[in-house]
């Protein structure tokens, strides 16, 4: 009953956007549906939605303000027009798609995913723009690059997590997670995205065709470049400090507070106004513009993704995992499949990746050593489990969909799809490895 309560919450999630419901009121109206038709008292169900609303902004709403408006300031700077002018001209064309897949990976690696989303959104607008090539064919690589080191390469913190939590070798489980990682992000990059490049997406507004000319020319390319990458490199140094600084020295709490994710984009978007506004002479009205236009233009979009993490929160509430992890006393088969198959189950259920990952790390974990099976590769598997079939449980999802303009079933066609692949040809590489190199 359970199941059919949430594939039928779903059913009326997808009819209710077909029918252009707001996706912020009917994931919402769909949430309270849930949780009623899965037991919880309706106190407890408020709870759930107030925390699920808290938890989403508290990591999300920063982040997404201030990239939208380091993004903004690129683009009508024509920083983002001289970087996509760059990679066009190193690349070519015909690779522009790996210059996008490479400058996600090095991204992904030490920033959450959210974080390198909203940076990197304005570049693939301005090179889509730029190649005249399709907006998939270029987002998809980006966003594969992005969620590959979400779920497989340490020091992200997914898999950093999931080594403690199984006592992996660190070293190890980056080695495989590399072997793992790259077919994946191939698969579900260029290659995907060369299939997904005849779907027509309209040019998002926020990241639009924008004005220059107060401006004689175009930003030199090694500042925009910098500036681009400025959250990149302050959060880079903040991981390396907390790795190989004492703890009680002044400067690692220095660099530990200016690479927490919000201080490093804050720093970023002040020193892009320096550089692109106050230094050129532009008017203080004209660059607070810049960042109004895109909080106007970004708020819709936050209240659709929080909209979804209240859905999550009210299926995790509800005890849904719990249901799902029951299913592991029934289940015989291989100690890597399994712990895939649970985790996939609980990320498809739950939406949360973070949490599929941890709760079937609790379950696996006895495997390590009734099995004798890699600790090592168990990580990957769950990390591989966890970003399967994503869809409208998931507030990456409505931010994949809402940031690039695509209606439901193009969504599913592509960041779900996308998804699938990376966790499915992930798995197929930790199977491989496990026969062949283990």
């Amino acid at each position: 009953m359970t199941l059919l309560i949430i594939f039928a919450c779903i059913a009326i999630q997808v009819y209710l956007t077909v029918k252009k419901v707001s996706p912020y009121l009917s994931l919402l109206l769909v949430a309270i549906m849930a949780g009623l038709l899965l037991g919880m008292e309706p106190s407890a169900l408020v709870k759930s939605i107030e925390k699920g609303v808290g938890s989403t902004l508290a990591g999300l709403v920063w982040i997404i303000f201030l990239g939208g408006g380091l993004g903004k300031i690129l683009e009508v700077s024509g920083a983002a027009e001289q970087i996509s002018g760059t990679l066009i001209q190193k690349f070519g064309k015909k690779y522009v798609q790996w210059a996008v897949l490479l400058t996600g990976f090095m991204i992904g690696i030490p920033l959450y995913y959210n974080a390198g989303f909203v940076i990197l959104v304005p570049l693939i607008f301005s090179l889509a723009r730029r190649t005249g090539l399709s907006i998939l064919y270029l987002a998809i690589p980006m966003a594969a690059s992005l969620s590959t080191t979400h779920c497989f390469l340490p020091p992200h913190p997914g898999p950093v997590v999931l080594v403690n939590a199984f006592g992996a070798d660190m070293g190890k489980t980056l080695v495989y997670g590399l072997v793992a990682a790259v077919p994946a992000v191939i698969l579900a990059g260029p290659i995907l995205g060369n299939l997904l490049k005849h779907i027509q997406v309209k040019d998002n507004p926020l990241f639009g065709q924008t004005d220059t000319t107060v401006f004689d020319k175009l930003p030199a390319a090694l500042p925009s470049f910098v500036i681009a990458l400025m959250p990149v490199i302050l959060i880079s140094i903040g991981v390396l400090a907390d790795r190989f600084l004492d703890v009680d020295h002044t400067l690692r709490a220095i660099l530990l507070f200016t690479g927490n994710s919000t201080i490093a984009l804050l720093l970023s978007v002040l020193i892009a106004l320096y550089y692109f506004g106050v230094r050129n002479g532009v008017d203080m009205k004209i660059q607070m513009k810049w960042l109004s236009d895109s909080v106007s233009a970004i708020s819709t979009i936050l209240l659709i993704i929080t909209a979804g993490g209240v859905f999550k929160q009210v299926l995790e509430d509800s005890g849904t995992g719990a249901y799902i992890a029951s299913f592991s006393d029934d289940l015989s088969m291989p100690p890597l499949i399994f712990a895939w198959t649970i985790t996939a189950l609980l990320r498809m259920t739950i939406g949360s990746a973070t949490v599929a990952g941890l709760t079937a790390a609790g379950i696996v974990l006895p495997l390590i050593s009734s099995t004798g099976v890699s600790p090592e590769l168990l990580a990957l598997s769950v990390g591989a489990g966890s970003v399967f079939g994503s869809h409208i449980n998931d507030s990456g999802f409505w931010m994949f969909k809402e940031f690039f303009n695509l209606n439901l079933k193009q969504t599913f066609l592509s960041w779900s799809l996308m998804e699938i692949t990376i966790s499915v040809s992930g798995l197929m590489a930790i199977l491989l490895m496990d026969k062949f190199l283990i």
